[in-house]
């Protein structure tokens, strides 16, 4: 794909403290050359999201493909730094998790020539930045977008942010509510350390989001998926992905299916849970309260039936959606259903249940 002149090393964002993002390595080298002059390859194909919408169980279906090659770990979110907590704190450092240019061409060293490499970060299409550093990186990229009606996405995502502990109201509604006072630095979870995840409207501007991408890639280069139609016909859509790559659509892969998120019942079970699990991960950069709660817990208390058990205490089944909130949400979001209906040319306000909603 040929670039506009306008984009060369000066249009591509700066990184923040504590990443490469490649971004600066990139752009540095010349966009597309960078990856050759750092001896590493740069992916072909990025699944950019959104989260809630079937991502996961497309990069695990897509590893079964001899022709496909993906990282073992998947949301390395390398050219989205500004939606990785941590990066500037060493001890927070994951090691699957890639801090320079060179650490992240190396995930894919053990791709053949002959693969596509492919990589899946969900959170590439909320990032505002994530396609231009893209872009610099690999110019020719693949872009793979999913779409979810925005009611229930955000009430999943919600979900899965109250299990991830950075949500601390479980209540959807008022989780919601809070956003305005969020956005000017009041009411801010203690324990979410990108406070714009929480920003929950900002991640259902889809054609702002798409443009993004649009006005860098080529339009053949982009393919823009409903999470509807995974759980209609799975293996239809699956096969529409692998023509996109290039690769043999007929190869048969089995299907995958993700477990859901249960709500949590109680917070402060399930924070001592996460910081005794963090300590048997990492114990050099395990909390107080962490190593507390291994040493005082008896080896058998750590048997997998008494985990089950635990697990019966933190979570319990989510609770049905509030019909009212849900028809609430729907009203607010109209203009952008309808808005991304016609920029794809497919009929969602039809599809996902917004021709009745005044």
């Amino acid at each position: 794909m040929t670039q506009s002149p306008e984009h060369d090393a000066r249009s591509a964002p700066a990184a923040p403290d504590g990443v490469d993002a490649g971004a600066a390595v990139a752009a540095a080298a010349g966009g597309a050359g960078a990856h050759a002059a750092a001896g590493g390859r740069v992916p072909d194909f990025f699944i950019v999201g959104h989260e809630k919408c079937g991502t996961t169980a497309l990069d695990l279906m897509l590893k079964q493909h001899p022709q496909i090659f993906l990282p073992e770990a998947k949301e390395q979110k390398f050219f989205a730094p500004e939606l990785r907590a941590g990066l500037s704190d060493p001890r927070s450092h994951d090691p699957q998790r890639p801090r320079t240019f060179e650490q992240y061409v190396a995930l894919f060293a053990a791709a053949t020539p002959e693969q596509r490499v492919g990589e899946a970060s969900p959170q590439y299409l909320r990032s505002r930045d994530a396609a231009a550093r893209i872009a610099a990186a690999q110019p020719d990229a693949r872009i793979i977008a999913v779409l979810r009606e925005p009611a229930s996405f955000l009430r999943s995502f919600h979900l899965q942010w109250v299990r991830n502990g950075a949500e601390p109201e479980r209540d959807f509604r008022k989780a919601i509510m809070l956003e305005p006072d969020r956005r000017e630095g009041r009411r801010l979870p203690r324990r979410c350390r990108v406070p714009e995840t929480l920003f929950y409207s900002d991640h259902v501007r889809y054609v702002e989001q798409l443009e993004r991408y649009r006005a860098l890639f080529a339009a053949e280069n982009m393919l823009v998926l409903v999470y509807d139609d995974f759980l209609s016909d799975n293996q239809a859509t699956l096969r529409r992905v692998l023509r996109f790559l290039d690769v043999d659509d007929s190869f048969v892969i089995e299907p995958v299916t993700t477990a859901s998120y249960n709500a949590v019942r109680s917070p402060r079970l399930k924070r001592l849970a996460d910081s005794a699990r963090a300590a048997r991960r990492n114990p050099v950069t395990a909390s107080t309260l962490g190593r507390t709660v291994n040493a005082l817990t008896p080896a058998p208390l750590r048997s997998s039936g008494f985990r089950a058990r635990w697990r019966r205490l933190v979570y319990k089944p989510p609770s049905p959606p509030d019909e009212a909130f849900t028809r609430e949400l729907r009203r607010r979001f109209k203009p952008e259903v309808q808005a991304i209906s016609e920029y794809l040319g497919r009929d969602l306000v039809g599809e996902w249940g917004y021709r009745d909603v005044d």
